[in-house]
């Protein structure tokens, strides 16, 4: 019973993982840049919740959504400034300019307000245990499992039924191709980093919620396991960010339910390793030659 309570947990953390591990896979998928400051526009939504429960007095799906659309502005302005100057550069030019992007917002955060941690209010999501056949489950897990859920289906019908989601389908698979066809790629791309930012944020709030104490460096972990969630399903596969950052939780809760809770935070990065071994194209992802 213990272990399903654990499972249970883990889902609901993986879901987490999976929100913020969504942006890293589309971004990948589009312009093949790691975005490594996703994690920072993760904490960015985080605070944002909580300023708008806390000073602007308002409810759970209310700051959420304030959330979300200033990550989504936040990461437009990511893109434009520091990464459209850079398209047809190196990768690693890109890559070492996302590590600057992601350090530049924890200390920026820093300076505005302090190094101190917050407090989510308590009384944001009111928990209740539910008992099924002998287990007890948390409400709140189930339902920030219910709004990570929702939030992936509105992901896949905007990337499957809607224009830009064509136009994102296009500019992924090729770039060149598709402004040929009038599509306009500067636009696909910063709807892209739009889109995965809010996810972000969401993500953030949702966290700040759960686990009730957020400060300014706290997307660190949670951004490397979400890209290590990334890989396990396969960057750049939207189904595989989703799996991979389910599969994750559940992994960290059994860790943690079989008593090595001090190896939760270690063990995404042995699966990272072994993935990269043994898989490195992901669990949904195809091996693809290369001309080099």
């Amino acid at each position: 019973m213990e272990i399903i309570q654990q499972l249970i947990n883990g889902i609901s953390l993986g879901s987490i993982y999976a929100l913020i591990a969504l942006g890293y896979t589309m971004v990948y998928g589009i312009v093949k840049l790691i975005n490594f400051a996703h994690g920072d526009v993760f904490m960015v939504g985080s605070f944002v919740g909580f300023y708008s429960i806390t000073i602007l007095e308002l409810g759970f799906f209310p700051a959420m959504l304030l959330s979300m659309a200033v990550c989504a502005i936040f990461g437009v302005l990511i893109e434009r400034i520091a990464y459209k100057p850079l398209r047809n550069a190196t990768r690693i030019a890109a890559l070492i300019t996302a590590i600057g992007v992601s350090l530049l917002i924890e200390y920026g955060v820093i300076y505005i307000r302090g190094a101190q941690p917050e407090a989510y209010p308590g009384s944001v999501l009111p928990s209740t245990n539910l008992e099924f056949a002998g287990i007890t489950v948390s409400s709140q897990s189930l339902f920030i499992l219910g709004v990570s859920v929702f939030l992936m289906i509105v992901l896949q019908f905007i990337v499957h039924k809607t224009k830009i989601g064509k136009a994102m389908r296009a500019v992924s698979h090729d770039a060149d191709a598709a402004k040929l066809m009038g599509i306009n790629v500067d636009r696909t791309i910063s709807a892209t980093f739009a889109i995965g930012s809010a996810l972000a944020g969401a993500a953030g709030v949702i966290f700040g919620t759960y686990y009730i104490k957020i400060e300014p460096l706290m997307g660190i972990i949670p951004g490397l396991k979400a890209f290590v969630a990334a890989v396990l399903g396969g960057i750049g596969i939207i189904p595989g960010a989703m799996i991979g950052g389910l599969l994750l939780g559940v992994i960290e809760a059994l860790v943690s339910a079989s008593g090595f809770s001090l190896l939760r935070d270690g063990v995404a990065f042995i699966v990272l390793i072994l993935i990269l071994i043994f898989r490195p194209s992901g669990l949904l992802g195809k091996n693809v030659r290369e001309k080099v």
